[in-house]
């Protein structure tokens, strides 16, 4: 391997290896976020402050007594989720079972635990300033033990009295999505409240569904979209953060790696204010909430369920922004590549053979930049006697050696950035791969075959008794057979002859093949494979290469 395809291979990985560091970077963790605090949406916090620190269990504050009553759930099951709802708090899910998506166990994902099943809460204050938490009291207008949604929708109702004043809350299942309506009437209550509002709160986010939760952990965050402009706030270990926002929202979110819950106003007036708070104490824990007025029927609605794109997109609110697709310069190659397996994937069933002919596409369609590289590369190989001769000619004179080389490329007409430019153009497409096969769902639990059965986690043959740093303690199979075929890849563009310039050359692919290995180790199996296959596809474009070099010869 020549220098320049060394620097271009080395700039490649790099950026590789900072592209996580750069996800951070946008969404850094810490105590209070700057950016939300220089806005123009913040408020300081003011009579709103208790309200927030009890739908966040930041603060005990005793509400007004309620009547207590006995839990009564109803399961709804659709072709994409089992639900389970309580009468507890006027129909708090308290379980959530996305059918197509699995943990490592083979049990279904569940996106409640006890962390976060006290959710879709109203919360106000009365005239006298108490907190009112509505919990208990709630009876179901139409009692059902379970139900399955087949082409029509289906509604809960549950209502509560206070002070002798109905309060109702219907929830609205839709087969074949996971966005369910909510419709709060509090209107009886409008003269007994302050400030003419109430609040439905969210607690506790979403919680961890893979395997790695460290890696997973980077995508934790709560987004708010308000005026045009995207809050996001990232909290680091023992921080915490609380703040209320005025005006109308759009939609307020928590999301994990794969999956987002989210508040939606999509009549667009139905959201008067918000708020977000986070804490990472024992875990990263995300809660918001919004202010809807209490003389009027609110209507909002909740999206429980994966990032997929374009079922995030079709909401048309906005709501895909919270996912990441790296740089404006990468973000429109990403989604292509996105949309591209995606839409193969309707034709080929497995994610595996979609890459491998993705893979195909790949080569050919980088064919003419890889060919002018292997030629440039080739073409200064043919050069080096005479470039080593022009260096102990004027190894004295350092001016002289550089005219001199340059009047070579010249004359041979040899471009000394024909190797590395070509690589470097193919970058873009290398990182948006990258960012694609890490953080889209699409892969997710998709199986390969044999061992590969997580295309978006590493394809572990067996586990290290111990744990090295930054590698892991497992090791994977594609990433050894990537480091071979870049091996046997340099190999076949190393210089042939004696020299202590071969042996140096020798002793880097050795260097190459060990620290890629290392680094992709930890990489989903599908980038690896795309990788690959990718390196055996231009072992043979080069042996093609050279072999019409020959002929021509």
């Amino acid at each position: 391997m020549d220098r320049n395809t060394l620097t271009a291979l080395l700039l490649i990985t790099v950026v590789l290896i900072l592209t996580p560091y750069y996800m951070d970077l946008i969404s850094p963790p810490q105590n209070i976020n700057r950016d939300l605090l220089e806005g123009d949406f913040v408020e300081n916090r003011d009579s709103d402050q208790t309200t927030r620190d009890t739908a966040t269990g930041f603060k005990n504050v005793l509400p007004q007594e309620q009547v207590s009553t006995v839990e009564k759930t109803t399961v709804v099951e659709s072709d994409l989720f089992i639900a389970k709802i309580s009468s507890f708090f006027g129909g708090s899910i308290v379980s959530f079972k996305i059918k197509d998506h699995l943990l490592y166990d083979s049990s279904l994902v569940n996106l409640i635990t006890d962390e976060n099943k006290n959710n879709l809460i109203i919360s106000f204050k009365n005239l006298d300033g108490e907190i009112v938490d509505l919990k208990n009291g709630w009876s179901s207008l139409r009692p059902i033990d379970s139900l399955y949604l087949s082409s029509e929708p289906y509604t809960v109702k549950y209502e509560n009295y206070i002070d002798n004043k109905k309060v109702t809350k219907t929830i609205t299942f839709y087969p074949g999505e996971f966005l369910m309506d909510v419709e709060i009437d509090i209107s009886e209550l409008s003269k007994n409240t302050l400030v003419n509002n109430f609040s439905l709160n969210w607690n506790g986010g979403l919680p961890p569904t893979e395997q790695d939760t460290v890696g997973e952990q980077t995508f934790f965050g709560a987004y708010l979209y308000q005026g045009g402009e995207l809050l996001d706030v990232k909290v680091g270990s023992g921080e915490s953060f609380n703040n209320s926002y005025k005006g109308q929202t759009d939609w307020v979110a928590a999301r994990s790696k794969y999956f987002v819950v989210s508040f939606l106003d999509e009549l667009g007036d139905q959201i008067t204010g918000s708020w977000v708070a986070a804490s990472f104490e024992k875990n990263e824990l995300y809660s918001f909430g919004v202010d809807l007025e209490t003389n009027k029927v609110a209507n909002i609605s909740v999206y429980l369920g994966p990032l997929e794109y374009d079922r995030i997109k079709a909401l048309d609110i906005n709501l895909e922004s919270i996912m990441n697709f790296g740089w404006a310069i990468i973000r429109p190659i990403a989604k292509g590549v996105l949309w591209t397996l995606t839409s193969m994937q309707t034709l080929i069933p497995n994610y595996g053979v979609v890459l491998i002919l993705f893979s195909i596409m790949v080569k050919l369609l980088v064919y003419p930049l890889t060919k002018k590289s292997y030629q440039s590369t080739q073409a200064m190989q043919a050069i080096q006697p005479e470039i080593n001769n022009l260096r102990e000619k004027y190894k004295n004179n350092p001016t002289k050696l550089n005219q001199a080389t340059m009047e070579l490329y010249k004359k041979r007409g040899v471009n000394p950035l024909g190797a590395c430019f070509p690589m470097l153009l193919q970058m873009p497409l290398l990182i948006s791969l990258f960012t694609v096969f890490r953080s889209t769902i699409e892969l997710r639990g998709e199986p390969f075959v044999f061992w590969i059965r997580d295309l978006s986690a590493p394809d572990i043959i067996f586990n290290l008794p111990f744990k090295v740093p930054i590698y892991g303690n497992y090791v994977c199979a594609l990433p050894i057979l990537m480091a071979l075929s870049m091996y046997a890849q340099q190999k076949m563009m190393a210089p042939s002859g004696p020299g202590p310039q071969q042996q140096q050359q020798k002793i880097m692919q050795y260097f190459m093949m060990g620290f890629f290995f290392l680094l992709f180790n930890s990489f989903p199996s599908g980038l690896n494979l795309y990788y690959t296959l990718f390196n055996v596809l231009t072992i043979v474009q080069q042996k093609l290469t050279g072999a019409a070099q020959q002929k021509q010869v």
